[in-house]
């Protein structure tokens, strides 16, 4: 019998299904195949099998089912562990990129207000000028207490994000890092995509202006990205930061995959992959050396 969503149809028989537009949309799912193996549906066989009176009533009721799979889908989507995750990790990069810039346009201020500024305070951090302004009274001195509550509070999201990552991405986590595999996560769209990923493409994640520029203009191919902040790579020499990085983006790749289909922690590979990552660090520093 051939199946279709509103029941089994065979010879000008049909045993019709029982169920609401969401059991009918799970059956969808269920009945996926390729291309060439469809069958077109007639909405003749669907009046044949009891479940409608005409066309219109047909489209009428597909037009539910189609509406109640979507909806399921969305809820699977954001009902995935990582979605959170993202939400967060982003909006840890979009506070970092206005504190930054509100802290850098109250240095600039402050320096108008106080034309004396010493050459010492020009030499201050942007953010170090903003705490002691903070003190002081007046428009700048509100705006720049804000910049430092902000900025308190992006240091706990940090913690946050740290610590959720741990959670969604436990294996990841253990070679490089919470908030290193959160904006992994984030550059690479979520954990599925992250997990599909080789790791020649885990290497210059975050790289995405110089791999561009080795593109349009020749000039040197990255060869690294957001994993340069592991200590391994960011210690490593110049010369050989590449060799490092290929390593550690190698047990990302499968770190990511372990973290996405079984979901929890497997120290066996942790302690192997932990183990080559520092031989090659140790090795490329003992070369050097």
């Amino acid at each position: 019998m051939q199946p279709c969503w509103f029941g089994d149809v065979d010879d000008g028989t049909c045993i019709p299904f029982t169920g609401d537009a969401a059991a009918c949309a799970r059956r969808i799912r269920d009945l996926r195949t390729g291309r060439d193996a469809i069958v077109p549906v007639d909405w003749q066989q669907a009046v044949a099998c009891g479940i409608c009176h005409d066309r219109a009533e047909y489209l009428a009721l597909l037009q539910n089912v189609c509406i109640a799979g979507s909806e399921q889908a969305v809820k699977e989507q954001y009902a995935a562990k990582d979605v959170e995750l993202l939400q967060m990790v982003r909006t840890l990069d979009e506070m970092d990129t206005v504190v930054n810039l509100l802290s850098e346009r109250v240095a600039d201020w402050y320096q108008i207000r106080h034309p004396s500024f010493s050459r010492k305070y020009r030499r201050t951090p942007a953010h170090v000028l903003v705490k002691s302004v903070g003190g002081r009274g007046g428009a700048i001195g509100k705006v720049a207490a804000g910049i430092t509550s902000l900025a308190d509070t992006r240091t706990a999201l940090a913690k946050e994000v740290s610590g959720r990552a741990c959670e969604v991405m436990p294996n990841t986590s253990a070679l490089i890092g919470g908030l290193v595999a959160a904006r992994l996560l984030s550059q690479a769209g979520g954990l599925k995509e992250l997990s599909r990923m080789p790791a020649s493409l885990i290497q210059v994640l975050g790289a995405r202006t110089a791999l561009f520029a080795h593109i349009r203009t020749n000039a040197p191919s990255p060869k690294h990205g957001i994993i340069f902040q592991h200590r391994r790579v960011h210690n490593a020499p110049r010369e050989t930061r590449g060799k490092v990085a290929r390593v550690l983006a190698g047990k990302l790749a499968i770190a990511a995959r372990l973290d996405y289909y079984r979901g929890s922690a497997v120290p066996a590979f942790l302690e192997d992959a932990q183990a080559r990552i520092d031989r090659s660090g140790a090795s490329e520093e003992g070369d050097q050396s």
